[in-house]
């Protein structure tokens, strides 16, 4: 047991290192571009938007349907509404903190309370995403580490280690666009990621016991994802688009077409 859980923490690991490099693309932009950054925020968008069903809502229907207990539906409708549910009142609770400051610190404030929504979020979506992997590799214990099981563990830690990627951008160019250095975009983005470690350790020791947590976490992480996608993404990358109206827009299609093929393609 000690093996796997130390190849669940080395997978995890990896994919950390993967949200970091996507996060890295930020050290690109050396200055502020209100229209590649438009483009970028849409692309975040709908790469979260594509997530929140192909990586969390689906998996969590099919492993909901595999147990034995509430019926799926439930199970997903119940998350997603308590992930929604649980982003809002954290808006809240920031904004309600700026209200409480002057004027003159509303607008650092509001810039915070948009950060934190984001990085949040992304990071509710590797928690169960680092339990997936956990659970893959805690699942070949009591005789069952074969190659063909070992090979499938693998290839789940691949394939969330390329969603990663995008996910890492995701993070980091939203909040160069909210004033960030590159640097501290960086380190936010890649710190989004940092979780999944964490999240795959436990999911290896407890997998007995995570098999029914897990549909619950992942529609939890789905909601989440939407509301912030909806609310704060989107209406951002749609501003100063009189020239080109659906130059945000695109960004958004192919965000969403780009995660959709990697998730369809790696199952």
């Amino acid at each position: 047991m000690g093996q796997l859980v130390l190849l669940a923490f080395l997978a995890t690991l990896g994919t950390w290192a993967v949200t970091a490099l996507g996060a890295a693309t930020v050290v690109f932009f050396k200055s502020p571009n209100q229209k590649a950054l438009n483009l970028m925020m849409g692309f975040a968008a709908g790469v979260m938007i594509a997530a929140s069903f192909w990586s969390l809502l689906q998996p969590a229907i099919d492993r909901a349907e595999a147990l034995s207990g509430p019926p799926a539906w439930f199970v997903a409708t119940a998350g997603f509404l308590f992930g929604a549910v649980f982003m809002w009142g954290s808006d809240k609770i920031v904004s309600f903190t700026r209200r409480k400051v002057d004027d003159t610190d509303g607008e650092a404030f509001d810039r915070l309370n948009r950060i934190i929504l984001l990085v949040l979020s992304i990071t509710l979506h590797n928690i169960p995403e680092g339990l997936a992997v956990g659970v893959a590799f805690g699942a070949l214990h009591n005789g069952n580490l074969t190659s063909e099981g070992l090979m499938g563990a693998i290839t789940i830690a691949v394939g969330i280690g390329l969603q990663n990627f995008p996910e890492g951008a995701a993070v980091s160019v939203p909040l160069r666009r909210e004033g960030c250095s590159r640097w501290k975009s960086f380190l936010l983005g890649q710190a989004s990621g940092i979780v999944e470690p964490i999240a795959g350790v436990i999911g290896a020791l407890l997998v007995v016991y995570v098999e029914t947590i897990l549909p619950y976490a992942l529609s939890f992480a789905a909601g989440a994802m939407i509301l912030v996608a909806v609310h704060e993404l989107i209406p951002e990358c749609q501003q100063n688009q009189t020239e080109q109206p659906y130059f945000a827009t695109m960004g958004i299609v192919v965000g969403f077409a780009v995660m959709m093929l990697l998730d369809v393609m790696l199952g």
